[in-house]
């Protein structure tokens, strides 16, 4: 049941539940984040973290800690956040839990976009984080474009997206089996998601990035609600829908494109993170902001297991396996859903 909080003339409506779900969220993401701080070839105990980061601990472990690890997990943080609020903005979208950025081709033109950096222009970390962004935004306004029939309706943005990923797929695929030896490796490393070597180069843009566009979205949650309701409904309460809907686009894509550039394209981040959100929280519809905390709780935990393996492996590997066992529950769910 919800309940309206009033401070003087303002009035906010919040769900206990829901605030309780956010609330252990964050508790259990930045436990594993400190977690993840203290792992390595040179272990850190939880407290001697926790002191570093209160100001308390020694030069060589504030080194270790500040210098070289906590980039990591800031990056791991935001972009896991970033996904998770993307893909809750275009599943809202299209009505459809399949409807995320990896699955409708933005995040694989991101990708294009940095393999076409890497192995035919050349650069350094900088030019392709920014051919990364700009292949992110020119397949969603492609896809955008050839979806646009007097409007944007999600059943068929989710199939010219899906058939785009095909599509740069087959790109990528390509690219890498022409490309030299060493460019190759690094061009296969970067398309499988890491956070490794991340550094505050990598945080601090992807910060900035969300500082803006994080407020665009919370602040048209509640027409992203009610477009939820269906076109016409939206529109006889007012909503301007398809100008909504354009800006929402615009949003995710720099979401994910951001995100991507900063760890690579992590698989099914942004697929599972805003159902699970809506699955503890118990309501129907988008959940932003739980979806945008169980974004980062699921790359910083896949980080954190990574680190305990006994061989080196990419965060993407564990996401991929962790959201290909998650999309064959979700798709044998939807399917019994039907049949009933």
């Amino acid at each position: 049941m919800s309940r309206v909080l009033r401070v003087g003339t303002v009035s906010l409506r919040w769900e206990p539940r829901v605030v309780a779900v956010c609330v252990v969220l964050v508790a259990a993401t930045l436990g594993a984040a400190v977690s993840v701080v203290g792992s390595g070839e040179f272990p850190i105990s939880f407290t001697e973290v926790v002191a570093v980061l209160t100001g308390q601990g020694d030069r060589a472990t504030e080194f270790i800690v500040l210098t070289l690890r906590l980039p990591r997990a800031v990056t791991g943080l935001l972009a896991g956040a970033a996904l998770g609020l993307s893909g809750a903005v275009f599943q809202s979208i299209t009505r459809n839990p399949l409807g995320s950025p990896d699955i409708i081709g933005f995040t694989t033109g991101s990708a294009t976009g940095a393999l076409l950096q890497i192995l035919v222009i050349g650069g350094g970390a900088a030019a392709i984080a920014a051919s990364s962004v700009l292949g992110a935004v020119l397949t969603a306004l492609a896809v955008y474009l050839v979806a646009y029939r007097g409007g944007v309706h999600g059943y068929r943005l989710v199939l010219v997206g899906v058939a785009a990923a095909a599509m740069l797929e087959a790109l990528n695929a390509y690219l890498v089996t022409r490309a030299e030896l060493r460019e190759a490796y690094e061009a296969a490393f970067w398309l499988t998601g890491s956070l490794n070597g991340r550094g505050w180069q990598h945080a601090w843009p992807l910060a900035v990035a969300m500082a803006v566009l994080v407020p665009v979205v919370l602040a048209l949650g509640r027409r992203l609600r009610m477009g939820e309701l269906g076109d016409d409904a939206a529109q006889a309460l007012g909503v301007p829908v398809q100008g909504t809907r354009a800006v929402l686009v615009v949003v995710g894509v720099g979401l994910v494109a951001v995100a991507t550039a900063a760890v690579g394209p992590v698989p099914f981040v942004a697929l599972a993170a805003p159902q699970l959100a809506r699955g503890l929280t118990g309501r129907p519809g988008t959940q932003l902001v739980p979806a945008a905390l169980m974004g980062a709780a699921l790359l910083v935990f896949s980080d954190l297991v990574t680190l305990h393996l006994p061989v080196a492996v990419p965060v993407g590997v564990v996401t991929g396996v962790l959201g290909g066992v998650y999309l064959v529950w979700l798709l044998s769910t939807e399917g019994t859903r039907g049949r009933a």
